[in-house]
């Protein structure tokens, strides 16, 4: 006969469980986000968030494995069985679908991602009080490749941190990749980015990201207005010949341009920017005008490097080329009767010399064509097969605006969109957290830097968090850098609380005549951490192992950094603010 048995601390377990698994299914929402924005900096617990979704990504082959994964099973487990792995899939596809849409659609979210991508609203905006300039606030972020305050790679951190789970910090990402994918068919400026600016490489690669999605809708709009003006001035220059087809002067009216042959016949400038300072055409003395010119190809920092690879490994210059040849075939068009000579004047004035300034010149010759009244091309422009007169030879006058594309906007969002989808965990949650933390810092300095309590501590902390990320293994030390950035929240929250735990350390290093370290010193000091604390923590784990890490920390961090506890340390036992770590379910639900 079974006896029943009352386990009062497995009541108490089950309890907590409970409470925890509640708490987790709670969707965060616009009021309290907008609410949190009241203290100065983000909550700590939305940068552990991130922390820990960039341990679990170091253990998941992409962001999908967090959505169809649950309990202790795994996309990768459940595809082992081979004769079942085509319906498993199938399954498998099935589920993501259905979590997707049915978080998608619920309330919260989609008032979420409303005001996430509001342009003219305010949701989670931070006041940054500052007496230096706007470049200097932005500098810290910058230094750790983070994003720039107040962008939407900002607040999308700070929203996806607060979910508690990794799964709904997936879901709501891929809510997001789908909201990019809408933004840009209806060809509208993502918020909170600039809207026409080239990647801005000291920055995060998803904010530069970001970047060309906005650059390609400005230059896709540009080149519509470019075009029609190109159109419209075409029919005003033929509805100008039929008026003044008996005007011996010629002179046409408005914006039209005409160059002159040597011929005496007036030929129409297409695509003319501007006139090009006091230069002139050699052979017809015509003033020589700046054209419109194709931009170049946006490159973010994993194209450059893909570029830089390739001319390394091929030795190709085609892009080079294509550029060049599509100056030459605006220049053309916008100054008739040019020559080759011209152009080089125009593009690349240090490959022209003229007469009057050393016409014996010693990099120069007389080849007989290429010399001029007025000057000559340096010698590497008069080399048999020289790349810039076999590009002339088969140029023609053609404004940018009718040439084909050298970059092709469409396919480049498409691709990034694409990426997106496929973006690997740590890539994603590693660029939001150093983001957040850059923020915070950004919003500390003005108000930490100049304080007689804590500028130099302040000071430490910010040097630690530079020199650790700008560590390609800064994910490594990700407790580490939360731990610092939990001092930095209590230096603002509770100055009382941070001036009397820093007292107690230098009075508690003056009895033991320990040396202060700072935290200037903490990159060696965490490098003795064990490494098998930052894996999953599992319930077992001993409490010695802990120790024997947290005796690897010197007595300044332990006492300083994480030592801003409500409690006081107590003689002969650890500090209380070595909390032991975060306990979250690793198990992705």
């Amino acid at each position: 006969m079974a006896i029943p048995f009352y386990d009062e601390n497995l009541y108490i377990l089950n309890v907590k469980n409970d409470l925890e698994a509640k708490a987790s299914e709670a969707m965060p929402s616009v009021e309290g986000l907008t609410a949190a924005t009241k203290d100065p900096i983000p909550p700590s617990s939305v940068l552990k968030q991130l922390s820990i979704a960039v341990e679990a990504g170091t253990k998941a082959k992409s962001m999908k494995d967090f959505i169809a994964s649950s309990g202790s099973s795994s996309p990768a487990r459940e595809r082992v069985g081979l004769s079942l792995s085509a319906v498993k899939a199938l399954v498998l596809r099935e589920k993501e679908d259905k979590l997707t849409s049915e978080f998608s659609s619920d309330e919260k979210v989609v008032h979420l991602v409303n005001s996430l991508f509001d342009p003219e609203g305010d949701f989670l905006r931070r006041k940054i009080n500052s007496s230096s300039e706007e470049n200097d606030i932005t500098s810290l972020p910058r230094d750790i490749h983070g994003a720039p305050p107040e962008t939407l790679v900002i607040k999308l951190a700070e929203v996806i941190g607060n979910y508690k789970t990794l799964r709904k910090m997936a879901l709501f990402w891929f809510r997001v990749v789908a909201e990019l994918r809408k933004f840009w068919s209806e060809e509208q400026y993502l918020p909170g980015v600039p809207q026409n600016e080239i990647p801005d490489l000291k920055t995060c690669l998803l904010y530069q990201q970001f970047q060309v999605i906005n650059c390609c809708i400005s230059r896709k709009r540009l080149r519509i207005i470019a075009t029609e003006s190109l159109e419209s001035m075409m029919m005003q220059a033929s509805s100008n010949i039929k008026e003044s087809a008996n005007d011996d002067d010629g002179a046409p009216a408005g914006p039209v341009l005409y160059a002159r042959l040597n011929t005496g016949e007036r030929v129409l400038r297409l695509g003319a920017d501007c006139q090009s300072g006091d230069l002139t055409l050699l052979e017809t003395g015509e003033p020589v005008y700046s054209p419109v010119t194709q931009e170049g190809p946006l490159l973010t920092e994993d194209l450059i490097r893909e570029t830089e690879e390739f001319v390394l490994r091929t030795g190709s210059v085609g892009a080079g080329c294509s550029q060049l040849l599509s100056d030459m075939q605006a220049f053309k068009a916008a100054n008739p009767g040019c020559i080759l000579e011209d152009f080089v004047r125009w593009h690349s004035p240090p490959d022209w010399t003229d007469n009057e300034a050393s016409i014996e010149d010693s990099d120069v010759f007389d080849s007989g064509e290429s010399l001029s009244i007025r000057g000559q091309l340096s010698r590497r422009m008069q080399k048999e097969g020289n790349l810039w007169r076999e590009l002339w030879l088969t140029s023609k006058p053609v404004p940018a605006v009718k040439q084909a594309p050298l970059f092709d906007e469409d396919l480049a969002v498409e691709g990034i969109l694409n990426a997106f989808e496929d973006i690997h965990p740590l890539e994603l949650f590693g660029q939001l957290f150093v983001s957040l933390l850059g923020l915070g810092f950004a919003i500390a300095e003005p108000m930490l830097s100049s304080s007689k309590d804590f500028s130099k501590l302040f000071s430490d902390c910010k040097e630690y968090i530079v020199a650790t990320c700008q560590n390609n293994k800064w994910s490594e030390k990700v407790d580490d850098l939360v731990q610092v950035y939990d001092t930095l929240e209590t230096m603002l929250l509770n100055p009382e609380e941070a001036l009397k735990m820093m007292k107690q350390t230098e009075e508690s290093n003056t009895v033991t005549d320990e040396p202060k370290s700072r935290f200037k010193r903490l990159s060696l000091i965490f490098s003795s951490k064990d490494k098998v604390s930052k894996k999953n923590p599992s319930k077992d784990q001993t409490n010695d192992e802990e120790k024997s890490t947290r005796q690897s920390f010197s007595s300044f961090f332990e006492n300083k950094s994480s030592l801003f506890s409500k409690k006081p340390p107590r003689s002969g036992s650890p500090s209380p603010s070595e909390n032991p770590p975060l306990e979250t379910d690793w198990t992705i639900v």
